[in-house]
């Protein structure tokens, strides 16, 4: 779960590389590093820490190669150092790798190579493979132009695991070798120059054409052309694909943070992704999903899979589909769903979502979903990414790039879709109410107006965070589906405060939480389903009689409450209310964190591409 960044070209690499990195950090931040290939031989230089640390290197403003290649670290194998960042080198600095994934074989490897003569100098997995392309490399006899080439490809087929990796070579400075496996990559391709990186904002500043790399795929890249191979190093052709997106919405904006104008971009990334889907009222461009009446009569199940917020944004969405379609949703999460060798087969449609559309555990559930025969729909944010290929449909939100390590508009842009992906669905099978799906056409449309009213008044929310920053534990209470964003809220707070909070179905909160509550503590509640207001108050009385304070997100009449601190929202459709009651929670999360001072996109331990199991 680590940032890449690679560079070969006429202008000097390591700006360019300082650069992509600092737009990677939000991958990775425990330590950083640059390899260079200058006149003397491969220069490496890394240090502890941020990516602005590199500038205390004495020495790193003289580099001059314009070959290289760079990394930003979020550790798995090793303690954060300088000796365990990146990029390694081989025993003859002949060899520099950056490597992003996890290596699950390497204890073997290391021993191979240490009985082979080899040291090493790092505890990480990653430090194998300079050795052991050095390995392949000098026991081949061979002087040919692809001795490089066939040495990593070599190196790749002994590692179990995922890998997307660069290596440079001193004895080749004008070529490097790109491979990947499980984790992402991408070059960025200009005249007379090539860019590689794991995530496409890094280098969008400097092209918007890209080659897309598969798994399995490796490539001999020089500053003016990509020659791309497969496995067993069959020349294999590939196309460019244009990038529209505009790098500057990777900058703050004159935001203090990302998350703050990631959040306060909602009312435009909620209207892009209804305004491609959903034209005059009339449901557009899902046509290359094939999806038939009868494929739709058939099915027994629709599984939606996902980690994280994804997957609560697949629990704000499963009473949707239920509800137009009479078709059971079951929400699983990815990590477990693929090591239980779930229920899954032909009369099946599975759904995953992925903001990066490289989480691991996601894309290794699809797989396991395709094998057994069910239809596959990846739901991403990334065009062209790892799950997109993978799928048998795929349909994209339109969020743009989210740098913040703690997701909010591709979250709500996610639900956004998942609700017009039903209302679509339910149009082919003619179940549900032609009128109740013109009315809720009509309230989705409505959305982006609405969002920029949540967002208008919040300082309510703001006053409610001074008054409880301090506090240790949190809970989050809602009935149906309020409770699907009393856990995404619960989880924004753990991510960016560190404050333990629970999420609770608030009618489960007799059956043993209420236990929990005491003088003093605070709960949210979210009310916002007409059906169960009275049920969800007389809950929320309960806390409230046992001395907790409380913070209420509503669109409803609260009778004779006694609240301490009520937000009102604008009303809407309850199968919506999601995608605004979470904004001022959103936002509760950020300004606890701020008062707290910590680094609001950047939070401990956290990275925003989870391409690890």
């Amino acid at each position: 779960m680590c940032g890449i960044v690679g560079y070969i070209g006429d202008k000097k690499a390591t700006p360019i590389l300082i650069n992509g990195l600092l737009r990677l950090e939000y991958r990775g931040y425990d330590s950083a590093g640059i390899s260079t290939i200058e006149t003397n031989g491969i220069s490496n230089m890394k240090n502890k820490g941020r990516v602005k640390n590199l500038y205390d290197i004495e020495g790193i403003d003289n580099l001059a190669g314009t070959i290289g290649i760079a990394h930003t670290r979020w550790a798995t194998h090793g303690k954060p150092s300088k000796d365990n960042s990146h990029p390694h080198l081989d025993n003859s600095n002949t060899f520099a790798v950056v490597h992003n994934g996890i290596i699950e074989n390497y204890h073997e490897l290391r021993d191979f190579l240490t009985n082979k003569g080899y040291h090493f100098r790092s505890e990480t997995d990653t430090e194998v493979i300079p050795n052991l392309i050095h390995y392949y490399f000098s026991n081949d006899n061979g002087d040919d132009e692809q001795k490089l080439l066939k040495a990593v490809n070599r190196a790749c087929k002994d590692l179990v695991g995922s890998y997307a990796i660069e290596v440079i070579c001193s004895d080749y400075p004008d070529k490097m070798i790109i491979a990947r496996k499980d984790s992402p990559l991408v070059i960025g391709t200009a005249y007379g120059e090539n860019y590689i990186s794991s995530d496409i904002p890094a280098i969008l500043s400097f092209t918007k054409n890209f080659y897309l790399l598969n798994d399995n795929e490796f490539v001999e890249l020089y500053k003016d052309k990509a020659n791309f191979f497969d496995k067993d190093l069959n020349e294999i052709k590939k196309e460019i694909k244009n990038i529209e997106w505009d790098a500057t919405a990777a900058e703050k904006d004159g935001y203090e943070d990302f998350m703050l104008k990631e959040i306060f971009e909602q009312p435009n990334s909620v209207r892009e992704t209804i305004g491609s889907h959903l034209k005059k009222g009339e449901i557009c461009c899902f046509d290359d999903l094939d999806i038939t009446k009868e494929y739709l009569a058939s099915l027994s199940k629709i599984w939606i899979v996902a980690c994280g917020t994804a997957m609560h944004a697949g629990l704000a969405a499963k009473p949707v589909l239920e509800k137009l379609l009479s078709i059971p949703v079951e929400v699983d999460i990815a990590s477990e769903f693929r090591y239980r060798d779930p229920l899954v087969n032909d009369k099946m449609l599975v759904i995953y979502i992925s903001q990066s559309g490289e989480t691991a555990d996601t894309i290794a559930a699809l797989k396991l979903a395709k094998s057994k025969g069910a239809k596959t729909l990846a739901i991403s944010n990334v065009i062209g990414s790892s799950i997109t290929r993978e799928a048998d449909f795929t349909i994209y939100t339109h969020a743009g790039p989210e740098i913040a390590v703690a997701s909010t508009k591709a979250y709500t842009s996610q639900i956004v879709l998942l609700d017009i992906l039903a209302i679509y669905f339910a149009e082919i099978i003619g179940k549900y109410p032609k009128d109740d799906i013109e009315i809720l056409k009509n309230d989705i449309l409505s959305l982006p107006g609405k969002v920029e009213k949540v967002l208008k008044d919040l300082d309510l929310i703001k006053n409610f965070a001074k008054k409880v920053y301090t506090e240790k534990d949190m809970y989050f209470l809602g009935r149906g589906i309020d409770y699907a964003v009393a856990l995404e809220a619960s989880l924004k707070l753990k991510e960016i405060s560190y404050i333990h909070s629970d999420a609770y179905a608030a009618g489960e909160l007799k059956h043993g939480p209420i236990a929990l509550i005491e003088n003093g503590i605070s709960v949210i509640g979210i009310m916002t389903d007409p059906n169960l207001i009275e049920k969800s108050i007389s809950n929320l009385q309960e806390v409230i009689t046992r001395g907790a304070k409380t913070l209420i997100i509503t669109n409803q009449e609260l009778k004779n409450s006694s609240f301490e601190s009520v937000l009102t929202i604008p009303e809407i459709n309850a199968s919506l209310s999601p995608i605004l009651s979470v904004i001022p929670l959103q936002i509760f999360a950020y300004y606890i964190a701020k008062e707290k001072g910590l680094d609001v996109d950047k939070p401990r331990n956290l990275a925003k591409s989870v391409t690890v199991e």
